[in-house]
């Protein structure tokens, strides 16, 4: 018996009815030969640590912009955060948890530099939109090594494309890192926005906070116990109504003074700008993108192929790009 047989034979022991096995995979669009160490879910979980766009994300605003303090939160700090809830979860729910962990850290690859700031620009100047969690799933099915894909399994890539929107997940590993992914980012964006002096303690929803609890971890530690506590054993993920409705009300509070708020209005519309004045000349100048993003607007449009380039940006390589074509350079002699 192979170490991987020995892994499947396990989790058939030891999981859930509910939980999607190793062995049991709807499979991949390019069927591989089974590895004697690793499940199916464990050789995706690596694939996805190992490729470009997740080395990406380190560089990729999560809500502060090209955060210049060492423990503001990025895109990178997000997906790790998501992955560690989203296996408490599973590990809890006896699901299986290298699914789990493959689908959380997949799921924003395809995040825009400037966070969702830059989604909603190209949202708005794509004619069929542009939306994270599709962009994640084109990332590992088409732009992903070398225009081959990262060839992952049918459970992952449908976790990574339902994590947000309005589909489901197929499995209750998806489900977890829907949910986990909410619970990071309300703690730890409350977090850094309480770091940055974006809040203060006695603006906080105290009626939330009763039931949630007084500090980062309390708040992490409520959520993930219901969610345990009223899911075991069921077909679906949920939570009680109390927790739900004082982690909806923390989720309001949030977008009321923290994400929508007027504090960063000069920084959104720059970063706008950027992204639009980018967007005009590389569909103007296609063939100063990288050959990969050429070939990609032969196949899919120009505006896709020119939307692939700017999505897959971190901050830092956008800026320096946008100086590179708009602002001029001293004149120096050799």
């Amino acid at each position: 018996m192979t170490i991987r047989e020995r892994t499947e034979s396990g989790e058939r022991m030891l999981l859930s009815p509910y939980a999607a096995l190793s062995e049991k995979t709807r499979g991949r669009v390019r069927p591989l030969e089974p590895c004697d160490l690793r499940t199916e879910y464990q050789r995706d979980r690596d694939r996805v640590i190992h490729c470009k766009a997740f080395r990406r994300l380190k560089f990729k605003t999560q809500v502060f912009l090209s955060p210049e303090g060492d423990h503001y939160r990025t895109r990178l700090t997000h997906t790790l955060e998501v992955s560690q809830v989203a296996r408490t979860l599973a590990r809890a729910l006896r699901l299986n948890e290298d699914l789990t962990e493959a689908i959380a850290l997949g799921h924003d690859l395809g995040h825009t530099p400037f966070g969702h700031i830059g989604e909603r620009t190209l949202n708005e100047l794509l004619k069929d939109g542009f939306r994270h969690n599709e962009q994640s799933l084109r990332v590992v099915e088409v732009l992903e090594n070398d225009g081959a894909g990262l060839n992952l399994t049918w459970e992952v890539r449908d976790g990574i494309l339902h994590h947000s929107g309005a589909g489901f997940p197929s499995t209750l590993e998806g489900e977890c890192v829907r949910r986990a992914d909410r619970i990071a980012y309300l703690n730890h964006d409350l977090d850094d926005a309480l770091r940055a002096g974006i809040l203060k303690d006695f603006e906080l929803p105290a009626d939330c906070l009763r039931v949630l609890g007084a500090s980062h971890g309390e708040r992490i530690d409520t959520m993930i116990r219901d969610i345990v506590d009223v899911s075991d054993n069921q077909p679906h993920l949920s939570m009680s109504p109390r927790v739900e409705e004082a982690m909806n009300g923390l989720r309001e509070f949030m977008f009321e003074k923290v994400y929508r708020d007027g504090w960063r209005d000069l920084e959104e519309k720059r970063c706008d700008f950027v992204l639009r004045a980018m967007f005009d000349y590389f569909c103007s100048h296609p063939g100063e993108m990288p050959e990969e993003y050429i070939m990609i607007t032969y196949r899919d449009g120009l505006e896709r192929g020119v939307a692939d380039y700017l999505s897959g940006m971190t901050d830092r390589y956008a800026i320096r790009t946008f100086r590179e074509l708009f602002v001029p350079s001293s004149f120096h002699t050799f």
